[in-house]
């Protein structure tokens, strides 16, 4: 004679399931039944002026009219101050094996890094120069460097 396939364990479990799938659906029919009776729906929840939730509709009367073109979605726009680009500043390294150096900037006391590729007169350390900054990869760079007699 064969066993049954199903045991104790598995005839339990699926008891268990039934179970729960009836308790399911009497949660659900009485949420209709409760539904049909208040009306039915979701209740509204309205925003009042201060960002706070309410179940009264706002007063109309008391809406701001904003302009289209006062909403600024974007990053505001950087105003950009109209300076010298040329700037004026003294030598206080330069190596001229490796073929670069530091200058600092009379104005902003700043050292800024030189390279001899932006080099247009021949420098040495102290002497007086003009230059340009231009943008590098570690911040900025002195181009376009003069001798100032």
């Amino acid at each position: 004679m064969a066993k049954s396939q199903q045991s104790y364990n598995k005839r339990e479990k699926e008891k268990k399931r039934i179970k729960r799938r009836e308790e399911k659906q009497k949660k659900k029919e009485a949420r209709k039944a409760e539904s049909k009776e208040s009306g039915g729906g979701i209740p509204f929840a309205y925003v009042d002026e201060h960002g706070n939730l309410t179940d009264t509709p706002p007063d109309r009367s008391e809406k701001v009219e904003v302009e289209l073109e006062s909403i600024e979605i974007s990053v505001p726009k950087k105003i950009e101050e109209e300076f010298d680009p040329i700037r004026k500043g003294k030598v206080s390294f330069f190596d001229h094996s490796k073929g670069f150096g530091f200058i600092i900037d009379t104005e902003t006391q700043e050292k800024h890094f030189c390279h001899v590729s932006g080099l247009i007169d021949e420098i040495n350390e102290n002497d007086k120069v003009s230059f340009e900054l231009e943008k590098g990869l570690k911040g900025m760079n002195a181009v376009k460097v003069t001798l100032v007699t």
